[in-house]
């Protein structure tokens, strides 16, 4: 199964346990890469059952990251999870 970087527009490919790729994972502030590694659980990308604090730690990183880039952050994602 293909996946990418989750920050915005971009297209490159990492592997499923990386939310970014290495450029736009050290655009996003070290507390927060903290965060998100912290809330991460080995195997939520196969059964698609992240946990609500790494949604929302995720969706952060993402916004740090556009925010840098000066675009508008896509976070639909995980607006999705967030509903369920």
């Amino acid at each position: 199964m293909s996946h990418h970087c989750h920050a915005t527009a971009c297209k490159t490919e990492v592997p499923p346990e990386m939310l970014m790729c290495r450029k736009h994972w050290y655009m996003v502030p070290r507390e927060l890469r903290m965060r998100v590694w912290a809330t991460y659980r080995r195997g939520q990308c196969d059964d698609w059952k992240p946990s609500g604090a790494y949604c929302e730690a995720a969706k952060a990183a993402v916004i740090a990251v556009a925010d840098k880039e000066g675009i508008e952050a896509d976070v639909s994602l995980y607006e999705v999870f967030g509903r369920e």
